[in-house]
């Protein structure tokens, strides 16, 4: 530690030191001496509670562990199981019946539903196109993806298939037709859209070859810009805005009859800049590179310079859109997406600050410089200067307790008012999802977020009932009463507490990037249960994802669900066992290649290349969004079957080094992989192979500590 600066009693690495003092302090109004007195303080005083915490988990799971040796799984003695988990204090009394009262929450959480990006913040790239995801062009997702079909005259060239964009074109028409229907005839047979001046206020109205007609609703026309007769014509429909473009002299325009060149829809009103489970920082460096792009992302100022199709590229967070309204006024719409930030959990530490000759809480650290970072914005983010931390990984009230703790000790350092610090709550650990109502209680002042996702749920489900029984295969998870339990008990647990027209309700991510139409017939599903957001893997996703939110009402889809009863907590611990000898040995050793080689595809890029996420080829090479969370539950299913003797470790040895060949020839053209099956002592391999065969002893079932070594490991050796 002897290039370590001493900063209030605490030994922090240079880098941060310079970044915190030279980019992030300067411009606010809080000095060095403030930041590191107050950051040495929250540290001494919050670590043993976070080090408490942590070993409550191990002794709860302990104790869970012996249960099921004594009683098997939980079908054997259900009501006896949930008296037990009671009695150990895994379960907490329900409180009563209560309101959020969280204060100064931006339009795009309490009263706007929309999609949800979530996107690593160290790649700087990715953070700005998931932030300018605010817009995006319908002719392009449709025209770009299988949202349209492509076979046929309908099938993608090299140039431009008019066939293909004249089904984009009715498509988009379609869309119109039931968000912005007309008094008369149908948007695909408009030839002219006019914006016309009625005393001191504007209408639109639209030529149609049975004459002039206008909206049906004619207070779904928000403005305009450019002339009145061409350039962009605003609407907007369940709060969200459309605009189309009228452009004669473009491509696109001059085939149209009306010169309609796009329709550009609003998209991704909320993205989660991520410093966890879509990122591979795993030291001063790193973290730094996290923070470098967060705090960019809240002056304004990031940029990034990359090479594309042959041109120079420079790309920069876009300026708000601004136009006029019915009566002439201005009207501005926001350019960008609300930024939230992802934080670490409570688990991981960081020697990037050392305390005592040992590493700090990382999550104290993400805590602190987010929270910081986040002080520059000057409501270009949030209009209340307000601070979004969604929060991961916390088992249970007590830790959504100690978050909020945490937050309120950082405020002060900081000198910020009092909540001004966000919390969401990510469902995602057992002990949360059967506790939801008191911690949203724990939380109740600052909460404006919860959110499920089978990804991440399944992991801790498989590790929390590791000693039950051999698990079933992923795909059977999948449709197992307990997942539908869980999504259930999140929304109405949600609206009872208050959420509805105050803070979002979110459901998980689709993890098929490149299968649109699928998405389009099954992610509708969400708006309908009553989620005010979803996740989705890319901007493109976002706009298709949009127009579910001009089909749904959410807020009306959640008063038609308020008052239906929430499942009982014997439906949320209901995941069965699978049956001995259920399951041929092909069925096996398939399942066991799929963990596999999905493992193996997603490590060997977090280790070798420090990605934390990234589209990984399946075993049938379909592209699939994988991060930590996905990865946790491939390592725990195969742990898992370990344990219970359905396969061996031998088996899991041989069954990976196969798959090892075939991710190998999925990364053949990346020039700078290193092919695992030429070593299998190589850091990556084992690695992935670490994760199944230690799974079942790693803390909650968590990757972190294996990748981070494994990861640290490999930027030792790249440095020398």
């Amino acid at each position: 530690m002897s290039n370590y600066v001493t900063k209030s009693g605490l030994s922090v690495h240079p880098l941060l030191v310079d970044f915190v003092e030279k980019e992030a302090l300067p411009g606010l109004s809080v000095s060095a001496d403030q930041f590191w007195n107050g950051f040495a303080e929250l540290v001494r005083e919050h670590a043993p509670t976070n080090a408490k915490l942590l070993a409550k988990r191990d002794m709860l799971q302990s104790q869970i562990d012996e249960w099921h040796h004594k009683y098997g799984p939980v079908a054997n003695n259900a009501q006896g199981y949930e008296f037990f988990l009671r009695d150990i204090g895994y379960l907490v009394p329900e409180p009563g019946d209560f309101t959020i009262e969280t204060e100064y929450l931006d339009p795009e959480i309490a009263s706007l539903c929309g999609p949800q990006l979530v996107v690593p913040v160290s790649n700087a790239r990715y953070a700005l196109n998931a932030a300018n995801a605010r817009w995006g062009s319908l002719y392009d997702a449709l025209y770009g993806t299988d949202a349209i079909a492509r076979d046929g005259d309908l099938t993608p060239g090299q140039g431009y298939n008019a066939s293909r964009g004249a089904a984009v074109v009715r498509r988009a028409a379609e869309f119109l037709d039931a968000s912005f229907p007309l008094a008369s005839g149908s948007h695909a047979d408009v030839t002219g859209y006019h914006v016309v001046k009625d005393g001191s206020t504007r209408h639109l109205q639209v030529d149609t070859p049975a004459g002039r007609t206008g909206l049906r609703d004619p207070a779904a026309f928000a403005g305009y810009g450019g002339t009145e007769e061409s350039g962009e014509i605003v609407l907007r429909h369940n709060g969200l805005h459309v605009i189309l473009v009228i452009d004669p002299k473009s491509t696109i325009g001059a085939a149209h009859k009306a010169g309609l060149a796009d329709v550009v829809v609003e998209a991704a009103l909320t993205t989660i800049q991520d410093c966890e489970d879509s990122v591979a920082a795993v030291d001063a460096e790193d973290k730094v590179g996290v923070y470098r792009n967060w705090l960019g992302l809240m002056t304004g100022t990031l940029e990034d310079t990359f090479e594309k199709g042959g041109q120079t590229i420079t790309r920069k967070l876009k300026a708000d859109r601004v136009y006029k309204d019915a009566n002439g006024e201005p009207l501005v719409l926001k350019g960008r997406s609300l930024l939230l930030v992802r934080n670490v959990g409570h688990l991981m530490t960081t020697d990037a600050v050392m305390l005592d000759g040992k590493p700090v809480g990382e999550g104290l650290m993400d805590a602190a410089v987010t929270a910081l970072c986040a002080m520059h914005d000057r409501g270009m983010n949030s209009k209340w200067a307000s601070i979004y931390v969604v929060k991961p990984k916390m088992h249970g009230p007590e830790e959504v307790a100690f978050a909020c703790t945490v937050f309120d000790a950082v405020e002060r350092f900081l000198g910020l008012a009092p909540k001004t610090i966000k919390i969401g709550i990510m469902d995602e650990e057992r002990r949360t999802s059967a506790n939801l109502k008191a911690a949203i209680y724990e939380a109740r002042e600052r909460v404006f977020f919860i959110n499920t996702g089978f990804l991440d749920r399944t992991g801790d489900e498989i590790h929390t009932s590791m000693e039950a029984g051999a698990v079933l295969r992923k795909d059977e998870i999948k449709a197992e009463r307990w997942i539908a339990s869980y999504e259930d008990r999140n929304v109405l647990i949600g609206l009872a507490c208050g959420f509805s027209g105050k803070a979002q309700i979110g459901k998980g991510m689709w993890a098929r990037p490149d299968d649109m139409a699928a998405m389009l017939e099954a992610k509708i599903g969400h708006p309908n249960a009553g989620a005010n957001t979803a996740w989705v893997p890319s901007p493109t996703a976002a706009v298709l994802h949009a127009l579910h939110y001009h089909q749904v009402d959410v807020f009306e889809a959640q008063a038609r669900r308020h008052n239906q009863p929430v499942p009982a907590l014997s439906e949320l611990f209901s995941m069965p066992i699978q049956a001995p000898f259920s399951l041929s040995r092909e069925e096996i050793t398939r399942e066991l290649e799929n963990n596999a080689q999905g493992i193996l595809g997603y490590v060997v890029r977090w280790v070798q290349q420090g990605v934390g996420c990234s589209k990984v080829p399946d075993i049938n090479n379909v592209g699939l969004m994988e991060d930590r969370a996905t990865c946790r539950i491939s390592a725990q299913a195969v742990a898992n079957w370990i344990r219970h003797g359905l396969v061996s470790r031998d088996e899991v040895t041989s069954v990976f080094e196969r798959m090892a060949v075939v991710v190998d020839e999925q990364n053949k053209n990346d020039p700078v992989y290193r092919p695992m099956a030429e070593n299998y002592q190589s850091v990556a391999f084992q690695a992935a192979l670490d994760l199944a065969l230690k799974g079942a002893d790693q803390p909650s079932g968590y990757t972190e500590p294996l990748l981070h070594a494994a990861r640290r490991k490999v930027k030792a050796r790249d440095a020398k």
